[in-house]
């Protein structure tokens, strides 16, 4: 016999028939209490022992006992050890599969553990016949064991037969507290959160004031209404705990702070917090944690200092509560440095924590310190054995996201490649396809997206995937993809739950030149927001369409929405862009006045460059002079473009000494001086401003155009021979050129910024990268069908012109986008008409 067990004659009914012959002179109370307390203290004693000796027990100990009901005891302490302190399912059910075999006869305790393995392992299979094996040996009508049949089958996923076996339960009438709260639990735990409420609800309303909720159905209640935001309930609940006196459990409280502050009540959540006597330091990282996800990072870090202060365990996750709401607000800075004072305090971080680092070094461009964090998780997180394989991901896809928007793209791919197909989630998939489009590399971005909805049965794209896609589109111009992608969201009805991607499919029509589409899509929204309705006027304002736009902001105005500094600066481009002087004026003069908002800088530059195209430079200074701020480099570029546009040499001059003083070297700004002597015929300066740019290493950007063709979009440069079909291209653009001089067209040799001959003047605006682009788009668009060029300067003017003749003779509509606005050209006109 094993040294661990009692000897088999030493049965609690042997100690009690030998104590009560010792005791039979005493009298019979007497006898009965001392029975009583013996019995009590062998029990006591045997099972510690057991309990003690559990991690020495083995089946070869087990083996020497016959089968006997007193005995199953052991057995159920060998199971329980294996399933809830080695946390080892498998090996107790295992153990219990050896007992069954020995014909040992399980009773409710054992069902009850082999039951719960069987929920942690998720074998529903196993777990089945555990319940069947339930049934026959007559235990359906054990409340405890139908419990814990119900907790299997949700731990193992199977909501439909937890809700059947809870059902036949209530039928029986074999149900207690526990049963309700079970089957909420399967609720909560499949996210069904509607089903957890519903439960509670049946509980307290079949429960005929027997069943009252306890602390664990007011926990689920809790827990669905904070996930679904359903405040109203959540407020019943608390009424309910009130009624129970339950609300000072301070697990209840904490749940009442968690249901409030996911609602965005923080004031009712803090008065739940203040009514708390015994806080613990879940009670506080709520509050942290509340305020950090409604956006009050002040408070959020209010509290935090309280904890501080308070010598209160700052657990993992209060630091991740605050270092997360630093990052989605773009304070990445004050996020490293919270990390920074989380590692001195030895506090782990865990994959939260490294997740929301990412995300603020992200924010900031911080790449040495997410190299940092990169070299932490893998030797911290990716090499621990056992790590669960989602949240390493989480972190993947944190990496992933951070190298893309810190401008790392071959790092990105190369992470995002190594991960292999099945691991690749919707959040790996957007942050590469996201960096792609962000940082103007749509064409792999598009690319990536394609390959994404091919193969959707393994992920499919979410609505920021399909918006990343969007603005991909938008800065290509490619409006044959963003149709396809608007197919795609119909199809899946993106657009009718989501709103910013109804926002970004306006944003891709407006930049793809297709301002009526946009237009369909706004007036097809269910709701607007303020972004839906600047999105359209910016739309009209880059089309040259001044008075549509301001009809939508005076549509806007009337809706109700806030007015902001945006939406004027929106109104005041739309002016410019189309000539409306005075009436850019007047919007100007009204902002503070009507709307009481004070104009900034960079609308006193939208008023410069609306005066400057309208060729009032006199007035644009007399506005800078009269500022009430100092002139910030974004004006002087503002003058120094009109003084381009009117050939104004002293004045461009003056402008770009400003720029200067301010330390503001951009190319663009020694591009523009030169081409206003250029245009002056000051060779001598141009030399000089160019030997400028040589010195201090600044580099002009080349222009070049693209436009769509049958198979794939085109790109070419000034004087452009790479492509196939250059000999048709040139061909075909000289035959253009020879009709359209017929017609009145003269070269504008002023735009040819190089101090050359007449004729080598335009031999070079002849191979314009606009021109070329044009001449192919011809050679390979339909008859009728728009052609689409997108520029990625400014229009040449010789080019505007040049454009202007031949929309005359060709059947096509011309829209042509420079990085100012959208020009379209038809019949000899061009919609921006002098204002350009």
């Amino acid at each position: 016999m094993s040294p661990f067990f009692p000897p088999r004659t030493t049965t609690a009914s042997t100690v009690l028939r030998r104590h009560f012959l010792a005791s039979k002179c005493k009298p019979p109370q007497q006898n009965a209490l001392l029975k009583a307390k013996l019995l009590h203290h062998h029990l006591i004693t045997t099972t510690q022992i057991v309990s003690a000796a559990a991690p020495s027990l083995s089946l070869a100990s087990l083996l020497r006992l016959p089968p006997s009901p007193s005995s199953v005891f052991f057995w159920n302490t060998l199971i329980k050890h294996h399933i809830q302190v080695l946390h080892n399912c498998f090996n107790g059910i295992e153990v219990f599969n050896v007992m069954r075999g020995l014909m040992w006869k399980p009773n409710s305790y054992t069902f009850t553990c082999v039951l719960k393995g069987c929920g942690e392992l998720g074998g529903v299979s196993f777990g089945g016949s555990v319940h069947g094996l339930v049934v026959v040996s007559g235990f359906e009508s054990n409340v405890f064991v139908c419990n814990a049949v119900v907790g299997m089958y949700g731990g193992c996923g199977a909501v439909g037969c937890a809700r059947r076996v809870f059902d036949e339960m209530s039928e029986r009438g074999v149900f207690d507290v526990v049963s309700w709260n079970s089957i909420a639990g399967v609720y909560g735990r499949a996210g069904d959160y509607r089903g957890v409420l519903e439960m509670v609800g049946l509980m307290m309303k079949r429960g005929g004031g027997v069943l009252r909720p306890d602390v664990i159905s007011l926990l689920n209640a809790l827990a669905a209404c904070a996930s679904m935001g359903l405040c109203r309930i959540g407020k019943e609940v608390h009424c309910c705990a009130i009624r129970g006196g339950l609300v000072c459990d301070v697990s209840v409280g904490n749940a009442l702070i968690d249901m409030y502050a996911k609602c965005g009540l923080m004031v009712k959540a803090e008065r739940v917090f203040e009514g708390i006597k015994m806080k613990d330091v879940v009670s506080w990282t709520a509050m942290v944690t509340g305020y950090s996800q409604t956006g009050q990072f002040d408070d959020a870090l209010s509290f935090f200092k309280r904890m501080k202060e308070g010598n209160i365990e700052l657990d993992v996750v209060a630091w991740s509560a605050v270092i997360a709401g630093f990052a989605q607000i773009g304070m990445g800075f004050q996020a490293l440095v919270l990390f920074r004072d989380m590692s001195h305090s030895r506090v782990e971080p865990n994959v939260v924590t490294l997740v929301s680092v990412l995300s603020g070094c992200a924010a900031i461009g911080a790449i040495r310190q997410g190299k940092e964090v990169h070299c932490y998780g893998i030797k911290r997180i990716f090499k621990v054995d056992g790590n669960d394989t989602g949240e390493d991901m989480m972190v993947v896809d944190g990496l992933v996201d951070m190298y893309s928007k810190c401008n790392n793209l071959d790092v990105a791919r190369r992470m995002f490649q190594l991960i292999a197909w099945r691991d690749r989630t919707v959040v790996t998939w957007t942050a590469m396809i996201g960096g792609y489009a962000q940082h103007g590399d749509a064409n792999h971005s598009l690319e990536l997206f394609s390959e994404m909805v091919q193969n959707e049965m393994d992920v499919i794209p979410n609505a920021f995937t399909i918006s990343c896609a969007l603005v991909a589109c938008a800065r290509l111009g490619s409006l044959r993809f963003g149709r396809e992608v608007h197919a795609y969201v119909v199809r899946n009805r993106y657009e009718s739950a989501i709103l910013f991607v109804s926002n970004c499919l306006i944003d891709m029509y407006v930049k793809s030149g297709d301002i009526e589409a946009a237009r369909v899509v706004f007036d097809n929204m269910k709701e607007k927001n303020t972004v839906s309705w600047t999105s359209l006027m910016t739309g009209y304002g880059m089309h040259g369409r001044g008075s549509e736009a301001l009809q939508v902001f005076e549509r806007m105005r009337r809706t109700g929405l806030p007015i902001d500094g945006v939406a004027f600066l929106i109104v005041l481009y739309a002016c410019s862009h189309s000539g409306m002087v005075d009436q850019g004026i007047n919007y100007f003069n009204t902002m503070n006045i009507d709307f009481a908002i004070i104009p900034g800088v960079e609308h006193y530059a939208c008023l410069v460059d609306l005066l400057g195209r309208a060729a009032r430079l006199g007035e644009a200074m007399k506005l800078i002079e009269d500022m009430p701020m100092e002139p910030t480099p974004i004006i002087w570029v503002a003058l120094l473009g009109a003084c381009r546009l009117h050939s104004n040499v002293d004045l461009g001059e003056y402008a770009a000494n400003k720029l200067s003083e301010l330390g503001y070297e951009n190319d663009g700004t020694y591009t523009l001086l030169s081409n206003i002597y250029a245009s002056a015929r000051r060779w001598k300066d141009v030399a000089r401003i160019r030997s400028m740019m040589k010195n201090t290493g600044i580099t002009k950007i080349p222009g070049c155009s693209w436009v769509q063709g049958k198979k794939g979009t085109a790109m070419f440069f000034v004087g452009d021979r790479s492509h196939t079909m250059t000999t048709d291209i040139y061909n075909t653009l000289g035959d253009l050129i020879n009709r359209i001089k017929v017609m009145g067209y003269v070269p504008e040799t002023s735009y040819a910024l190089h101090d050359v001959d007449e004729e080598q003047k335009k031999d070079l605006l002849f191979e314009h990268s606009e021109k070329l682009a044009l001449a192919y788009a011809i050679l390979t668009t339909a008859p009728g069908a728009p052609i689409r060029i997108i520029k990625n300067l400014r229009v040449c003017g010789d080019c505007h012109t040049a454009i202007s003749y031949i929309s005359k003779i060709v059947p096509h509509e011309i829209i042509l986008r420079d990085s100012s606005r959208f020009h379209h050209f038809k019949s000899g006109f061009c919609s921006c008409r002098e204002y350009w």
